[in-house]
């Protein structure tokens, strides 16, 4: 199994935290995460730097070194350190997000 596809379909939704819903998936050393940003999205929504790519919607991410949008299709690259803080706005009703980190 390529581990950036799992069948997420057949993963319960975890409980919504800060009006966001996600779903994990554990592979080796892998935590994968299919996340559902809402309007209510916190100001700092990740913890790790993590990559992914967004499958629906735009989001928009204040980093330290300027502020980009994603649109689906997109990568996003996270890095550790300091750039993981950053702000993120959604643009669009809805916007999910596949996000892949370290477990």
């Amino acid at each position: 199994m390529h581990p950036y596809r799992v069948r997420f379909q057949d993963t319960d939704w975890e409980q919504p935290k800060e009006g966001v819903r996600q779903k994990v998936f554990v592979a080796g050393e892998q935590k994968l995460r299919l996340v559902e940003y809402s309007p209510a999205l916190p100001p700092h929504w990740c913890e790790v730097g993590h990559c992914g790519c967004i499958l629906e919607g735009r989001l928009e991410i204040d980093f330290p070194s300027g502020t980009q949008v994603f649109e689906a299709g997109d990568g996003i690259l996270i890095p550790t350190g300091h750039e993981h803080r950053h702000q993120a706005r959604v643009l669009s009703p809805v916007v999910r997000a596949f996000l892949v980190e370290k477990a």
